[in-house]
Formats: C-alpha cells, sequence, structure tokens
C-alpha cells in the first residue's frame, strides 16, 4: 500500500492512487478515531462494566475502549475475533479485556466455546451494571452456539450451504438467528436487567443492527417461518427435529418491543457509508471529482461489475453522466453462487471483490482511461490472503499474453488465481476493522 501521506498522481500512478482511496475508506473506519462520542459514562458507583464482544473487528474496538475508558473504572470482559486479527497493541495501553480467536466464515469450537462463556459471564448481573458489546462484521459465524437439537458439525454445513447458495446477507442472518442460543437477542436477553450498549461497526447495507453479526442484542423481526422459508429456497437441509421446532415457533427469537431491550442503547461506530465519503474526500483533495453511487448494492458480484462497466463506459466515451476526470465509488455486500465443477476441475480460489473485478475486466473489454479497484475493507477477500483485486486498461491483453482467458477463470470462480497471474492482487493483511466492500473506478 502506498504512503497515506503522500497522494499519487492519479494519471501517472492510477493502481497507487486507488490502493490511496481504499486506505483512506479503511482508516476512516478505525475505531479508535471514532468510538469516543460514543462511550456511555460508567456506571455510578457500585455498578460494574462488562465488554461482549464479536467481529472481525473486535479486537479493534476492544483496545479503542481500552483506551478511551476511565483508567480508574473497572473494565472486564470477553472478545472473539477471527484468527489472525488481533493488531499489535498500542504502547501505554494495558490489557483489561480478554481476546480471543475463532474461525470465519464457517463457524468452529473455539467460537462455540466463547459464545458458551459470554453467556456464562453475562449471569448475575444486576440494574446498576452496564455491559458493553462491542459488535462488528463476521460476528455471526464467531459466536457458534447451535440451538438444541443441532450439533456444530451440522451448524458447519449449514452455513457453508448458505455462503455457497448465493443468499443475501439479511438471508443468511436470518437463518443463523433462529438456529442460536446467543444471536437475534438472546444475548441482550441473558444480559438483563442490566443496562446494555451496543457499539457497532456495521458491515450490512442499511445498517441494520439486527443483521450486523446476526445482531445478538437487538430486537429481530424476522421469524421461524421466514428461516424456513429460505432454508426451503436455497435447499438446505437440517434435522428433522429442528425443522419441526421451526414449523411450531419455538426456535423464535425476542422481538421488538421486548420489555427486555429497555432503557438499551445502540451507536454507530464506524459505517460503510462514512468510509466511502471519506475515500471522496481524498479524491477531491488530488483534484478529482468523486461520486457514491451508494453503499448498499447487492446481488452476483459478476452482474454489478457489468452495471458499473457500463457507467464507466459511458463516462469514458460521452462524459455522461459524469465528466471526466472522475472516481466512481460504491459498496455493499455482492454475493458470489458457486458453479458446479467437473470432477477433473480445478477448484477456484476468490472472493467477492476478485469475481467484482473478473466480471468488470469482462465487461470493460479494455476500455482506455478506466482503471478499478475492489477489495474488502477487512482486508480478506473471502478467505484468501488478499484483500482485492486490481483492473487496468491492458488486464485482458497481458491475461492473453499469459494463456489465460477471464471467461474461463470467470467459469471456475478463480478471480484469486487470475489476478495472481497478472501481479494484480491487492494484499495488505488484516486492517482490523470491516465496512464490507469497497469499490473506487477512476475514469481519467
Amino acid at each position: 500500500m502506498t504512503n497515506r501521506n503522500v497522494i499519487p498522481h492519479p494519471a501517472r500512478e492510477p493502481r497507487a492512487f486507488l490502493e490511496y482511496l481504499y486506505k483512506a475508506a479503511v482508516m476512516r473506519a478505525m475505531p479508535l478515531h471514532t468510538m469516543a462520542q460514543h462511550l456511555p459514562p460508567p456506571p455510578a458507583a457500585g455498578g460494574r462494566t462488562l465488554v461482549l464482544g464479536a467481529g472481525k473487528a473486535g479486537a479493534s474496538m476492544a483496545q479503542a475502549l481500552e483506551a478511551l475508558w476511565p483508567a480508574d473504572a473497572p473494565l472486564r470482559g470477553l472478545v472473539v475475533t477471527r484468527y489472525g486479527h488481533i493488531p499489535p497493541r498500542p504502547a501505554g495501553v494495558p490489557q483489561r479485556i480478554e481476546v480471543v480467536e475463532a474461525s470465519h466464515p464457517v463457524p468452529d469450537a473455539a467460537g462455540q466455546q466463547a459464545a458458551q462463556r459470554m453467556l456464562q459471564l453475562a449471569q448475575g448481573l444486576g440494574p446498576d451494571d452496564l455491559v458493553l458489546c462491542l459488535i462488528s462484521g463476521g460476528g455471526s459465524a464467531l459466536l457458534a452456539l447451535p440451538a438444541d437439537g443441532l450439533t456444530l458439525a451440522q451448524k458447519q454445513q449449514v452455513n457453508q450451504e448458505l455462503l455457497a447458495s448465493g443468499a443475501s446477507i439479511s438471508e443468511m442472518n436470518c437463518v443463523r438467528k433462529h438456529l442460536s442460543r446467543i444471536k437475534g437477542g438472546r444475548l441482550a436477553a441473558a444480559c438483563a436487567p442490566a443496562r446494555v450498549v451496543t457499539l457497532l461497526i456495521s458491515d450490512v447495507p442499511g445498517d441494520d443492527p439486527s443483521t450486523i453479526a446476526s445482531g445478538p442484542t437487538v430486537p429481530d423481526a424476522s421469524t421461524c417461518a421466514e428461516a424456513l422459508a429460505v432454508l426451503r429456497r436455497y435447499h438446505i437441509g437440517i434435522p428433522a427435529a429442528l425443522r419441526e421446532q421451526l414449523e411450531r415457533g419455538t426456535l423464535e427469537t425476542p422481538k421488538p418491543g421486548d420489555p427486555v431491550f429497555a432503557g438499551h442503547g445502540v451507536c454507530m461506530v464506524a459505517t460503510p457509508l462514512q468510509s466511502l465519503h471519506a475515500a471522496a474526500a481524498a479524491a477531491l483533495a488530488a483534484g478529482v471529482q468523486a461520486h457514491v453511487l451508494g453503499d448498499d448494492m447487492e446481488g452476483e458480484s459478476r452482474e454489478v461489475a457489468k452495471v458499473h462497466a457500463a457507467l464507466a463506459r459511458s463516462v469514458a466515451r460521452r462524459g455522461e453522466p459524469f465528466g471526466r476526470p472522475c472516481v466512481i465509488l460504491s459498496g455493499g455486500e455482492t454475493t458470489v453462487t458457486l458453479r458446479p465443477r467437473a470432477a477433473d476441475a480445478a477448484r477456484g480460489r476468490g472472493g467477492r471483490a476478485g469475481e467484482f473485478c473478473l466480471g468488470l475486466a469482462q465487461s470493460l473489454q479494455g476500455e482506455p482511461g478506466v482503471y478499478a479497484l475492489a477489495a474488502d475493507t477487512d482486508g480478506i477477500d473471502g478467505v484468501e490472503d488478499n484483500a482485492g483485486a486490481y483492473v487496468a486498461p491492458d488486464s485482458l491483453q497481458r491475461a492473453a499474453r499469459l494463456h489465460m482467458a477471464v471467461a474461463d477463470f470467470l467459469e471456475r470462480n478463480d478471480a484469486y488465481g487470475y489476478f495472481a497471474g497478472l501481479g494484480d492482487l491487492i494484499v495488505t493483511g488484516p486492517s482490523y476493522t470491516n465496512v464490507n466492500d469497497f469499490r473506487a473506478i477512476l475514469v481519467w
């Protein structure tokens, strides 16, 4: 990544310029920069403060809280984050919150143990106590506590099938909430009668608190019937006994208006739109107009790419609807439906951002003056070691010289292999935050 203090010239260094915009978006979502204004005061004498949290930004949120919370105010708790997502500890900030790691996007036993411990820590709280819940994207997989009648292995299978199905994040989380003993407001219920304040870093379209990490501390308006409909829509099987519980509604979650949520607070520490606006401000500082299409785009990555390519071509060829030069920014959470694979076919690698770039390169067909970067703001595209990828006007030409056809790589969902061959993977390592997909197209 480029030095953020030096603005690369967009015409001479288009890749470095787009990386600069990406870094500006990520920095806007770092909790230490944004959390202070949302913190409640410590409870009165005699009240305890318990911290519970989960997500890809969990460790950095915990460190920010430790730095910002009064040194003389007691603080303890447990946060779970993804393996490899604990940032270096800042000098002079003592650790008061335990941080553990677990698997994402498929849950594991470590996440199950963390969820069980959180419910245990919540026991015995009183009305004078305060619970600070640090919730960010990825928390749904990291808080793995299957409903009674569902084993961890079965929940892992359901999760894998959901991830490969093309289901939206809201659909996946609807199922996850109803197959869990901690999601969908159940963690807040376990903390009663203590006051709960939830601090959120959003990674979902629309910033719905009940969707972020499957909403463990907020009311859930979705129903058992809706969860069943998702399972049927994508042909995902669950044990017969559990299906019967969903049909009877015995796995229903706490709903809006439930007194268990009385007096609770919910604060957005960082959102995708704030990060897109930070990138737009960085582009303007470089003298390039920026246009934010939205932070809530959903759909198949390759199809979303076609729409972006059509817009970029119109700008490049006709100066409509935006004048050149400009940067087109968007966010959201697209999906990738894995294609059936022949027994002898190589398994593709890649995530949403990489597949978007594959589709964009195919649709642009080397359009002069159009460059693009798509990356996940957590620094990891799917389960790979890259954040995303970069597309240039000569991407297809360089690939052809290496006998790589973009259509072949799209067919097997192998964005990683394609852009690794071109040297155009964006590799940053974990960012320790997560406000979802970031896409930037420079039209010069």
